[in-house]
């Protein structure tokens, strides 16, 4: 088993005033030779947009990008013709494949907007660009890891252009669950929301991160309650 831990205060950090970001790999100004992705994760961003601020148009293309707002709100709008409020408790993916432009503004008037932006590396390059926006039951995930992406959409979950699961855990203090990779070509990446959690000998704290490969399952313990965000994705 390898084990690579990634504490929150070691992550880069933006600060602009309307948007405060917080950067587990190397991304805009922050650049870390040591931190330019784990396996196929590229950007795993933590954002604040303050009210009525966002992102304008901008593109991308080959890319994987999910969005999973934590707290207000987030409008998307693409040149897909999509336009949409996502919010707590929703999931947001995009498969930009060969090109797509959109923006992401917080549309709230009296509430900064927390979200997570994540950037994978895709299976298949030059797709059609794709969108999915879906809403969870917060209940599925209680002491247990809820599937919310997948490469085939299994129980409902959006559907993503790599060999990749996302799943959610809310994990009440004392508890434990194990979780079995799904493929044995791939790591996982468990990123803690909120609360903390021992896993593999490890203990994480609120927006810690672990990296593990090379093992078919590992066991989490929340020392308090936690909010869980587990990606299993191919390490090539």
């Amino acid at each position: 088993m390898n084990k690579i831990i990634y504490p929150a205060n070691t992550r880069g950090r933006a600060e602009h005033g309307w948007l405060s970001s917080r950067f587990s790999f190397s991304f805009a100004e922050y650049y870390n030779p040591e931190r330019m992705h784990f396996g196929v994760l590229r950007v795993l961003n933590d954002d604040i947009i303050q009210p009525k601020m966002g992102f304008g148009m901008h593109p991308h293309d080959n890319m994987e990008i999910v969005s999973i707002p934590l707290s207000g709100a987030l409008e998307h709008r693409d040149s897909m013709g999509n336009g949409s409020i996502i919010r707590e408790g929703e999931i947001q993916l995009m498969s930009a494949g060969t090109g797509v432009k959109h923006s992401e503004f917080n549309p709230l008037t009296d509430q900064p907007g927390s979200f997570l932006q994540i950037w994978l590396f895709p299976k298949v390059r030059n797709i059609e660009p794709r969108y999915f926006q879906q809403a969870f039951d917060p209940g599925a995930m209680l002491n247990n890891f809820l599937c919310v992406v997948s490469p085939d959409g299994e129980n409902d979950s959006l559907i993503i252009n790599q060999n990749a699961w996302f799943s959610l855990s809310r994990l009440e203090q004392g508890k434990s669950i194990t979780y079995t990779i799904k493929d044995q070509e791939n790591g996982v990446y468990l990123f803690v929301i909120e609360g903390s959690v021992s896993v593999e000998g490890e203990v994480l704290a609120k927006r810690d991160a672990i990296g593990i490969s090379e093992t078919g399952q590992l066991e989490i313990t929340a020392i308090e309650d936690a909010y869980l965000l587990l990606m299993d994705i191919p390490m090539r």
